[in-house]
């Protein structure tokens, strides 16, 4: 890993306003490239606004026009760009996807896997986890929901991601963010040896639903490197150390605090984890 700096943006995107929300990617996308940003990412569905009704929004596919108009983005501005959007698949229930625009003009997508109990019926689950090269760093992502199965963070760290990125879409009603993401992100940086850098929706989606915004980074350490919690739309720009994972990843590490935990697991003890439920066995 090599320095990088990365900007998290919380963002109001109005539900259906494709074109005011890409409006909005382009401003701070400018504003981030104007900081040497190297990586700017933005919330769960922040093209297209979140919206869990059947069919209310309408899914797009990748390459296609939201997504070629990012790429143009990230080629112009030499900014890695992460947007979420609907992608449309072989269902009638689309992917809930972050896209990811490369300054060359390569364009790759991840699929949010883990779905929750309301977005079954809106939306299909992806099946892969991948790992993304950057310029100066490898990094994954982990939408929302998905950052509650750790078994996520870890097949993302053993294939190399140096940071994980965790775009949301959380409303108001789950409660005070920073506490809920300081619970179990920490952990997920903490044992994986490894960023996490979350951001959120934030305001009103112009219909019913309010988003209470936030955005955090976190160090392989699980410290604090950079937080806003203001519930207002912007910015939060981030310098990362390499050295906190490099050194991690030394085969021969000096001290013990450098550990990288992942190198002594016991793959052949858990087996249980293919088990689906608590309550019976597969």
């Amino acid at each position: 890993m090599k320095k990088t700096r990365i900007a998290l943006v919380q963002m109001q995107a109005e539900t259906g306003n494709v074109k005011g929300n890409l409006a909005k990617i382009a401003d701070y996308t400018e504003r981030a490239a104007k900081d040497k940003v190297d990586v700017i990412c933005f919330p769960e569905l922040s093209i297209t606004g979140y919206n869990k009704i059947k069919g209310y929004l309408t899914p797009e596919t990748i390459p296609g026009p939201s997504a070629d108009y990012i790429s143009s983005l990230a080629c112009r501005l030499r900014v890695i760009i992460l947007a979420g959007l609907p992608e449309k698949s072989s269902s009638e229930r689309p992917f809930i996807s972050q896209m990811v625009a490369f300054p060359e003009g390569k364009v790759a997508v991840y699929r949010k896997t883990h779905l929750g109990k309301t977005e079954v019926s809106a939306f299909s689950p992806g099946d892969k986890i991948p790992v993304f090269q950057g310029e100066t760093a490898n990094f994954g992502i982990g939408i929302c929901w998905d950052m509650h199965f750790p078994e996520l963070s870890t097949v993302l760290a053993l294939k190399g991601a140096e940071i994980i990125f965790a775009p949301h879409a959380s409303p108001k009603v789950m409660g005070n963010r920073r506490e809920s993401w300081l619970k179990y992100l920490t952990a997920r940086a903490y044992d994986n040896g490894l960023y996490v850098a979350a951001c959120n929706l934030v305001g009103t989606d112009g219909e019913s639903k309010e988003f209470c915004g936030g955005a955090l980074v976190l160090d392989p350490k699980g410290n604090i490197v950079a937080e806003s919690f203001t519930g207002e739309e912007g910015m939060l720009v981030a310098d990362l150390d390499p050295d906190l994972v490099n050194n991690m990843r030394q085969k021969e590490r000096k001290v013990m605090s450098d550990s990288f935990y992942l190198d002594f697991r016991r793959p052949e003890l858990y087996s249980d984890l293919r088990r689906k439920s608590i309550f019976k066995k597969d």
